[in-house]
C-alpha cells in the first residue's frame, strides 16, 4: 500500500473501533442452505453476487469483523450510508472462502461486488472512496452516498 493509502486505511481502522459498526439493513448471511454443500460452486457464487446490489465477502461479520481489511470495507460502506447489503462470512465455510477466490480470480478477502460485478478488495474500495469513484458507482445502483449530504448541487461539480 502506498503511504497515503496506508495512512487512510489506518485512520479508518482506528475510527471503526469506536463501535456502532452494524446497521439495521445489513444482512449477514450464512454461506448457503447446504452449509457447505456446493457453497464454493460457480453457480452458487454467481447467484450470491447477483442476489443483492452490494455484496461483501469478508472475514467475520459487519458487526464483528475478524480482520482489519474487512473492518475497513465495512467502515467505508458505513461512511457512505450503505445500509442495505449482503455480507458473507468466509470463515464459516472453507469451500466458500476458496470458491470466491477462484470465482473472482482474486487471492484475498474481503471482496466487494456491486450489481453482480467484482470491484476488488479493501485497497480498491479505499482508493475508490478517496477519488470519488465510489460515489459514482453507488449512484449507478440508485444509492445516494451519505457523503454528499443534503445539498443536491454537489452532484453538478
Amino acid at each position: 500500500m502506498s503511504g497515503s493509502l496506508g495512512r487512510a486505511a489506518a485512520a479508518l481502522l482506528r475510527w471503526g473501533r469506536g463501535g456502532g459498526l452494524w446497521s439495521p439493513g445489513v444482512r449477514t448471511a450464512g454461506s448457503g442452505a447446504g452449509g457447505g454443500s456446493g457453497s464454493g460452486s460457480t453457480e452458487h457464487l454467481d447467484a450470491l453476487v447477483k442476489k443483492d446490489k452490494v455484496v461483501v465477502f469478508l472475514k467475520g461479520t459487519p458487526e464483528q469483523p475478524q480482520c482489519g481489511f474487512s473492518n475497513a470495507v465495512v467502515q467505508i460502506l458505513r461512511l457512505h450510508g450503505v445500509r442495505d447489503y449482503a455480507a458473507y462470512n468466509v470463515l464459516d465455510d472453507p469451500d466458500l472462502r476458496q470458491g470466491i477466490k477462484d470465482y473472482s480470480n482474486w487471492p484475498t478477502i474481503p471482496q466487494v461486488y456491486l450489481n453482480g460485478e467484482f470491484v476488488g478488495g479493501c485497497d480498491i474500495l479505499l482508493q475508490m472512496h478517496q477519488n470519488g469513484d465510489l460515489v459514482e458507482e453507488l449512484k449507478k445502483l440508485g444509492v445516494r452516498s451519505a457523503l454528499l449530504g443534503e445539498d443536491k448541487d454537489q452532484d453538478s461539480k
